[in-house]
């Protein structure tokens, strides 16, 4: 729980505050871009709520901040905020896409998503282990399955796994992570769960990198590609690449033969575009780094 004695003086006057916990992990920004901004390495509350959608996207930044750094002075009413999780990104093709919110520390505040299907409740990745979460996927029919992309973002999937008695599906090169999971996939190829889904094999960001593929249109990402709201346009991280930038780029230009509308990355933001768009945004990125590799 933030700390009022811990307020960074980056902070305006205003019911919300960050305090030097903070790891400047982009969540807050992402979700209240408008009230919270950063300085030097932190986040910071830079305005006042105005009205209620500024005040509900600033409760869930709270809720979502993966240290606790974010506080509340304020007598607002905020039980039902936390209802707010999963929130649904997706209802289409007879699949729900949700983001969980709650991210964990573990895996430095990566974003994870509950999906529905006609067939199965997925997790993929992981978030923060809170009886809220818990309390909504039982609600929404449990966990069959949770879909670890590597090794970085599995945070509580151990706990869900045992909550739910869902199996576990995690890259034998990142097994580690997860060491009792109880589907490890093997080798270094795609390889197809049913006539929908597909996992692509991504090495590069780390050796053994899992992107989840579905109807040929949405792609859960992890670590490996993201859209950047400060750019606005696509981007891989090369500074945090913990394997090889070489196999990652490689990677990525895989991604050209693939056609997907939705990017839906472990860090970075979320992005819903044509899939025409989406291959001229990673044809121009690639380029980019060709040039400034």
């Amino acid at each position: 729980m933030a700390d009022p004695k811990k307020k960074l003086v980056a902070n305006i006057e205003a019911d919300f505050f960050v305090d030097s916990t903070c790891i400047n992990c982009d969540t807050c920004r992402q979700i209240a871009p408008l009230n919270f901004s950063e300085s030097e390495d932190y986040s910071f509350v830079n305005k006042v709520t105005e009205n209620d959608e500024e005040f509900i996207d600033s409760y869930k930044a709270l809720l979502s901040c993966p240290t606790g750094s974010i506080g509340y002075t304020g007598t607002k009413k905020v039980t039902e905020i936390i209802n707010e999780y999963p929130e649904k990104l997706v209802d289409e093709d007879g699949i729900q896409i949700y983001f969980n919110g709650f991210t964990s520390v573990k895996s430095y505040a990566a974003k994870s998503y509950f999906l529905q299907t006609s067939e199965a409740n997925w997790l993929i990745d992981s978030p923060r282990y809170v009886k809220p979460l818990v309390e909504k996927f039982k609600a929404m029919g449990g966990i069959d399955y949770i879909f670890l992309s590597h090794r970085d973002d599995v945070a509580d999937a151990d706990k869900y796994a045992k909550e739910f008695g869902a199996k576990r599906i995690i890259h034998e090169y990142e097994l580690s992570a997860q060491p009792d999971s109880e589907i490890v996939i093997q080798g270094e190829q795609d390889c197809d769960f049913n006539s929908d889904i597909k996992f692509l094999f991504a090495p590069g960001h780390t050796k053994g990198h899992l992107l989840f593929y579905l109807k040929n249109k949405y792609l859960f990402t992890g670590d490996h590609l993201s859209w950047s709201r400060r750019k606005d346009s696509i981007n891989a991280f090369k500074d945090f690449c913990w394997y090889s930038w070489e196999l990652q780029l490689e990677s990525l230009a895989k991604l050209l033969e693939v056609d997907f509308e939705w990017l839906l990355p472990g860090h970075g933001m979320y992005k819903h575009l044509s899939n025409e768009q989406m291959r001229a945004e990673l044809r121009d990125m690639l380029e980019y780094f060709s040039e400034n590799n």
